[in-house]
């Protein structure tokens, strides 16, 4: 099926050529870089202190006993602020112009126990290339607990998805440490490769390495030289892991599983409705743009349709061309998909579950 995707649609080309140089014209005029900024690099150091401060006060023992929680909990919002503000940036090759720096800050990933590889294959190349294509975009693949997708085989279960789904939600991060095994497997069968040429033993000794680095930092460590007993830290570990599950999945749900949105299937051929940048606009949606705290706790991925039209350019200046994509979508005809506040895009969410949730009728 990746070989048969097309998206071709040259009536829609004026509107991509337009877009693209509205937005050039935007950082040559401004004489600014795509890339970070000294605003950029303040919040990377805000959310490595909200991870690492905690981390590091389980050791000094002024923290015990229940209040210890506190420090986990803090550390997810600091594991889902790494995830948002820098990883995500880094791994798109939009932090920084220069690839090294892109490839060391990527790297802390495995800092929050993720993995890179299965990382760029999962999202930059089925997510961003296929967005919301059933049996290609991963992140709308939950079958059989979930239907996110119009697509999507209904069964039972997904009577009650709107209720369950947010519960789900919370575990998303808990499974990386074996979901990353499964899916190396999966990807390097396919013989993936998000750059240059597969080597799956090295891949492969990379992944165990950094996992076994992972789990020496969040649990070996702590065990040894921390006051806190090693179901306290376990403990920890699955309330860190469940709050930044919970922010990490919900807020890139409320991007392509809202009202307004579409869920497009190829032609028998293989062949797409719309140009890839047109699919992109028709299948993400914005949310809470004029909220400052949540543009810079999500790391900009309230402004996905910016994010996905331009995922090279660093979220950090994603609130200043927003207007110009939505005037230009606008000018256009087409739609610019949003929701006004974060409450507003869940509660859309939740009714899009309920919706998906309930048994399609069969058009005889």
């Amino acid at each position: 099926m990746l070989q048969r995707v097309r998206f071709q649609n040259k009536e829609q080309v004026p509107f991509v050529k337009t877009l693209r140089k509205r937005v050039n014209a935007y950082f040559k005029e401004n004489n600014i870089s795509r890339n970070a900024n000294a605003k950029m690099v303040i919040k990377t150091i805000s959310v490595f202190l909200i991870y690492l401060v905690p981390y590091a006060l389980v050791y000094t023992g002024l923290i015990t006993g229940i209040f210890g929680f506190i420090l986990a909990i803090l550390m997810g919002f600091g594991m889902a602020g790494i995830g948002m503000c820098v990883m995500h940036d880094a791994n798109h090759g939009a932090y920084s112009s220069k690839p090294k720096v892109n490839d060391f800050l990527g790297i802390c990933i495995y800092l929050i126990g993720g993995d890179v590889y299965n990382w760029k294959v999962q999202h930059n190349i089925f997510h961003h290339t296929y967005t919301n294509i059933d049996g290609l975009d991963g992140d709308i693949h939950q079958d059989p607990y979930l239907r996110l997708s119009s697509e999507q085989k209904w069964n039972r279960n997904h009577k009650f998805q709107h209720i369950y789904a947010f519960f789900l939600y919370a575990l998303g991060t808990l499974l990386w440490s074996v979901i990353d095994f499964v899916q190396y497997r999966r990807f390097t069968k396919l013989g993936m490769s998000p750059e240059g040429k597969l080597d799956k033993g090295k891949q492969f000794r990379k992944l165990l390495f950094y996992k076994m680095a992972y789990w020496s930092f969040i649990f070996v460590l702590p065990i040894i030289f921390s006051p806190f007993s090693w179901w306290q830290i376990v403990l920890g570990w699955l309330v860190m892991n469940m709050v930044a599950g919970f922010i990490l999945t919900v807020t890139f749900q409320l991007a392509h599983v809202v009202e307004g949105v579409s869920f497009p299937a190829p032609s028998e051929e293989g062949k797409m409705e719309n140009e890839w940048m047109i699919h992109q606009l028709k299948t993400t949606a914005n949310f809470a743009k004029n909220s400052k705290l949540i543009t810079w706790f999500v790391g900009g991925l309230n402004f996905q349709i910016e994010h996905h039209l331009f995922p090279n350019i660093c979220h950090i200046h994603y609130d200043k061309i927003s207007d110009i994509v939505r005037a230009t979508v606008e000018e256009y005809g087409m739609v610019y998909n949003y929701n006004k506040t974060y409450l507003g895009a869940v509660y859309s969410h939740y009714k899009m579950l309920k919706e998906l949730g309930m048994q399609p009728i069969l058009v005889k």
